[in-house]
């Protein structure tokens, strides 16, 4: 009776728990990032961050994953679209699809809950520090600085789509529609003139 209730107690505790632990401690979009057919030379180097709840408390769960690739820019962007293609994410052509204009290749996605924007770009390289001072080269070796700057960068933010602005409609300032301007232009004084008491 005593091995039963133990292994009863295993079952019915231990078990769900742990899964419950590794589900709250690793974010499953991350899992799916992870599962891209992507090349190994694509993902050399992979940083990851998040912020924001998972329960979209205050702020909806933001993930970043920046990868450093081995291979130019457009070849990784080849790769990077073509293995989110055959993952079921679809291309979302959207206004402020990049919000501000960026160097490199820069592209949104959508599948189901989630949005996707992906920025693949040529790395920013910085020499070293030398004696905790800044490298500054006066005059560098195009060569020897494409040598050492070789590859790209790649930046994926996934949002709830929920919590994706883009996904709302967006509010117009067309007069004809609101009737008024809602920025509408003060002239002269706006206090206006001085209306003369009764005597």
């Amino acid at each position: 009776m005593v091995a039963l209730a133990v292994v009863t107690l295993v079952l019915l505790g231990a078990v769900p728990s742990y899964f419950g632990f590794r589900t709250l401690s690793r974010d499953p979009v991350f899992d799916t990032l992870d599962s891209l057919d992507v090349p190994g030379w694509a993902a050399v180097k992979t940083v990851d961050d998040v912020s924001g709840s998972r329960w979209c408390l205050l702020d909806c769960r933001l993930r970043e994953r920046t990868v450093t690739s081995d291979r130019a820019p457009q070849e990784t962007t080849q790769v990077y679209e073509a293995a989110l293609r055959s993952d079921g994410w679809t291309p979302w052509k959207v206004q402020r699809c990049p919000e501000q204009e960026e160097k490199g290749s820069y592209s949104c996605w959508r599948r189901d809950e989630l949005t996707l924007d992906l920025w693949v770009r040529e790395p920013t390289c910085v020499p070293p520090p030398v004696d905790g001072e800044p490298a500054i080269v006066p005059s560098p070796d195009p060569s020897a600085a494409a040598v050492a700057c070789a590859g790209s960068l790649v930046s994926v933010k996934v949002r709830n789509a929920i919590d994706d602005e883009r996904t709302r409609p967006q509010p117009t300032t067309d007069p004809s529609l609101t009737g008024e301007d809602p920025f509408p232009t003060i002239s002269g004084d706006p206090l206006g003139e001085l209306t003369p008491s009764p005597s």
